[in-house]
């Protein structure tokens, strides 16, 4: 049974659009420990992810990726010419972990952040929660759902 994550995007860097463009993409570059765990311990392929634009307007949940492939090291943490170089990370002992997502669906309206607070299967959900910054969080079933839903009859801005 496949478990549900959202992963947080800056448009500006790399939205779901790229995503759909490129078909399959590595989210690296996370520097979070949490984060990174949730991302080499907890996902699996298979797994469905909320992709979600951050500093963006609107800002809110723009589409579906779903996770391909194991867990593997971030080559970013190994080139020191990238603002995510990590000195102290080896290949033998990689610190920074990525996981491959691929495309699967690009909502027609993003799902803004203000509707995702207003409803009430959302309540609990993590990424809402006062004072979370991850960039990378799980998801309930029906959080998930709730989402999708969402999505179908968002009032949001147009793409």
């Amino acid at each position: 049974m496949p478990s549900y994550w959202l992963c947080k995007t800056e448009p500006s860097v790399y939205s779901i659009t790229d995503l759909r463009r490129d078909g399959v993409t590595g989210w690296e570059c996370i520097r979070n420990y949490q984060a990174r765990n949730f991302m080499r311990d907890s996902m699996s392929p298979g797994d469905r992810v909320l992709i979600y634009h951050s500093n963006a307007e609107p800002t809110g949940v723009a589409g579906v990726a779903e996770v391909v492939g194991e867990a593997r090291a971030d080559p970013t943490q190994f080139d020191p010419k990238s603002e995510y170089h990590d000195p102290k990370s080896t290949r033998t002992a990689p610190r920074w972990m990525m996981r491959d997502l691929k495309f699967v669906e690009c909502f027609g309206q993003v799902v803004a952040l203000e509707e995702l607070r207003t409803a009430a299967a959302l309540q609990s959900m993590v990424a809402l929660q006062k004072g979370n910054r991850l960039s990378v969080t799980p998801v309930t079933a029906a959080e998930f759902a709730a989402v999708l839903q969402l999505a179908k009859s968002s009032k949001g801005r147009k793409r």
